[in-house]
């Protein structure tokens, strides 16, 4: 039975007022406010997208706030800071940003228009808010101030003048550059962060006013232009106390669940436990810091909430695991391959395919660059890393193998690679919907299979450089994924250039599926002899034979016809394709 006052489920809320006064749930990060105050005056952190950077930022600033000091006890009741508060509770004056609502503008001078017209809005308020604790005229000395700069400049030394601190917060301080270099290209991104653009100018200033300075985004490319002078140990973003101070904790997320079961809004017979199992593969795995590399993983937040609605108000999972806000983040990868168009950008595309055939690429991560080397190679392998769509895996000597999180992220790369490949040789997705409706409900496998091989035969004699062991299995994989009945990543990875397909059924959602496939897919280049062929085929049935006894997905397939597919390509064409016993 549902109990009253059972808090509310925070999904889209990026205000942590908000959260509290509304009784939403909150995730305690509180505890994370003393090591940052130790770490540095000047902070920037970088972390993707829908990892509560939102709600962490507008809880430092209502931490911080004097004017919100008499909020303090009811905003911060039972979270671990109102027990152990630091000497700047409540100390600081904040001057509080939130650079994504700014628009871009068709030209420079527009761009700055925008720019200055949103920074006075803020510092108007700034001036409403804190009237009192200055002289009688100050609030209205600010208004009258035409620009930005000069009201910063006002502010600054009157806040000096009364001793005041002036703390700096920034969310997405990337966003507004980060649309220019995608929309503007790497020219008008110099201009605007070099020399004497109106954009730096303002960090000039930023750096002379403020006590404290909190910047948070999800790219490193603007700090490095505009931060000369900075101290370089304020990038926190690698540093492993901070790891999990954003995104949740296997904890985090169980305690959750519970406290919605213990409430009456999770049956009380439900799986919490299997509910996780069913989460991990799709929201968990990220990593931020080398130092945690072999330890547990974080839950993207907004994923983890997403799915919580469905169960409390539905008492089943999504249907569609991937929210439909987050299949639109794909086009981060068309801005990112995008990016200086036509200046080494068949590199980035051997980049993106290599990862999304293999699932993972070697890289030495860099922790900032300037935007006029962005397509390097290092530094876009990095720009993966930064937008969430890689994450670190391992380490190899010196060097990192970053890996794709999570299926969530699989899918925006899949989508991505079939509207590349799509270009090339068009295929009626709507008819291979069809075939994996025949595959899952009668076990008629081979129409699906023909039908991507002469795809892949088409495109290839479209564009030479698909041939190959990676493009193949990328290939596979972006039309396979294409279905919403069967997980298609493998359980078991071989190395690089060959794959295992499990066609794993959701049963849960569809438990009238009744038939799983393993397909070993093999290459031999175009001028393979006969014997080379028959060679892979017998390495297809010899694996077939092994990864059929696999626990795993005996378990997994249980209840289902379990087919043993192999399918051998000798360059672009389809030499065999059958079901072994």
């Amino acid at each position: 039975m549902d109990k009253p006052n059972v808090k509310g489920i925070p999904y889209g809320v990026a205000n942590f007022e908000e959260v509290r006064s509304k009784n939403r749930y909150y995730v305690d990060k509180t505890m994370y406010l003393p090591l940052l105050e130790e770490a540095n005056d000047f902070l920037f952190l970088i972390r993707p997208r829908r990892f509560g950077k939102s709600v962490f930022v507008s809880m430092m600033q209502a931490y911080y706030d004097i004017a919100k000091a008499d909020r303090f006890e009811t905003l911060f009741d039972g979270l671990w800071i109102k027990a152990h508060p630091t000497s700047l509770k409540n100390a600081c004056q904040i001057v509080y940003f939130d650079f994504s609502v700014i628009g871009s503008g068709s030209n420079e001078g527009e761009l700055e228009s925008n720019f200055n017209k949103y920074c006075c809005q803020v510092l108007d308020m700034f001036a409403e808010t804190y009237a009192g604790f200055y002289d009688k005229e100050f609030e209205e000395k600010v208004k009258a101030e035409d620009s930005a700069r000069a009201k910063l400049n006002y502010i600054n030394l009157h806040a000096r003048k009364k001793g005041y601190l002036l703390y700096l917060i920034v969310d997405e301080y990337d966003n507004f550059t980060n649309v220019i270099l995608s929309e503007g290209g790497k020219e008008r991104f110099r201009r605007l962060t070099h020399a004497s653009g109106f954009y730096r100018e303002y960090f000039k200033i930023f750096k002379v006013m403020f006590s404290r300075v909190f910047l948070i985004g999800v790219s490193p490319i603007t700090l490095d232009d505009l931060s000369s002078g900075y101290n370089i140990g304020w990038n926190i973003s690698q540093d492993p106390r901070f790891n999990y101070m954003l995104g949740f904790s296997e904890s985090d997320v169980h305690t959750m669940f519970r406290y919605y079961q213990d409430n009456g809004k999770l049956r009380s017979d439900a799986d919490v436990e299997a509910m996780l199992e069913e989460m991990r593969p799709w929201y968990n795995n990220y990593c931020f810091s080398e130092d945690y590399i072999d330890a547990e993983r974080l839950y993207n937040c907004d994923m983890v909430l997403y799915y919580l609605r469905h169960q409390v108000a539905f008492g089943r999972p999504p249907k569609e695991m991937v929210d439909v806000n987050v299949r639109t983040d794909y086009k981060k990868l068309q801005m990112l391959a995008g990016i200086d168009r036509g200046n080494q950008r068949e590199n980035r595309m051997g980049v993106i395919e290599e990862i999304a055939a293999t699932g993972s690429v070697l890289m030495t991560l860099k922790t900032s660059f300037p935007a006029e080397y962005v397509t390097e190679d290092n530094n876009f392998r990095s720009l993966l890393y930064y937008y969430g769509l890689l994450t670190m895996g391992s380490r190899k000597l010196d060097e990192l193998r970053m890996v794709i999180p999570n299926n969530c992220v699989k899918e925006q790369y899949w989508s991505f690679m079939r509207d590349y490949y799509q270009r090339s040789a068009d295929i009626d997705l709507s008819q291979l919907k069809g075939c994996f409706r025949l595959l899952a409900l009668d076990g008629e496998w081979e129409p699906l299979i023909h039908r991507i091989a002469a795809a892949y035969k088409e495109n290839s004699s479209v564009r030479d450089s698909i041939l190959g062991e990676h493009n193949l299995q990328g290939f596979f994989k972006a039309y396979l994924a294409l279905n919403t009945l069967y997980l298609v990543e493998p359980e078991i990875e071989l190395s690089y250039g060959y794959s295992d397909f499990l066609l794993l059924p959701d049963r849960v959602r569809y438990p009238e599926i009744a038939h799983s496939y393993i397909l070993e897919l093999k290459y031999v280049k175009p001028a393979a002899t006969d014997e080379e062929v028959e060679a892979k085929s017998r390495e297809a049935d010899a694996q077939l034979e092994k990864y059929s006894k696999d626990k795993i997905v005996c378990r997994l397939c249980s209840g289902t016809k379990l087919h043993l597919l192999k399918v051998v390509f000798r360059g672009a064409e389809l030499s065999i394709c059958m079901e072994i016993a």
